[in-house]
Order: structure tokens, then sequence, then C-alpha cells
């Protein structure tokens, strides 16, 4: 098996927890940021877009791979 493969098989579970519970996520690890967010408007994942600066762009090691609108 690939190794850019194996990564992928062990990022998908983390991502998707961060989505079903980003506002915890974001409480646990951000508190200062979570405080700022006005959580009664929501939030929107925008894999699609991050998709397509990634494709655009010239890219060395990516450190961020999920994009969330609140």
């Amino acid at each position: 098996m690939e190794k850019q493969q194996q990564i992928d098989e062990y990022d998908s579970p983390w991502k998707e927890a961060i989505e079903s519970y980003f506002e915890e996520f974001m409480a646990f690890f951000f508190p200062e940021a979570h405080r700022d967010i006005d959580w009664s408007r929501g939030y929107e994942t925008l894999d699609t877009e991050l998709q397509q600066v990634v494709r655009d762009a010239n890219l060395g090691k990516r450190l961020a791979d999920k994009l969330v609108r609140v």
C-alpha cells in the first residue's frame, strides 16, 4: 500500500470527528476563538473550496486541510 493511501485512511476518521464535533473541538483546543464565534449562526465546512485552493497552489508541507466558515 502506498504511503499516501495509509495517511488518508488514518486521516479521514479524524476529519469526520472534527466536522461532527466542531464546536466542541474549538472549545477545547481554541477556547479564545470559540468565545468569539457566534455559534447561533452555525458553521459550514468548505472542503470543495479548500480543494480548489490546494489544487491551484504550489505548496510545500501542508498543515491545514480542513476549512470551516463561521
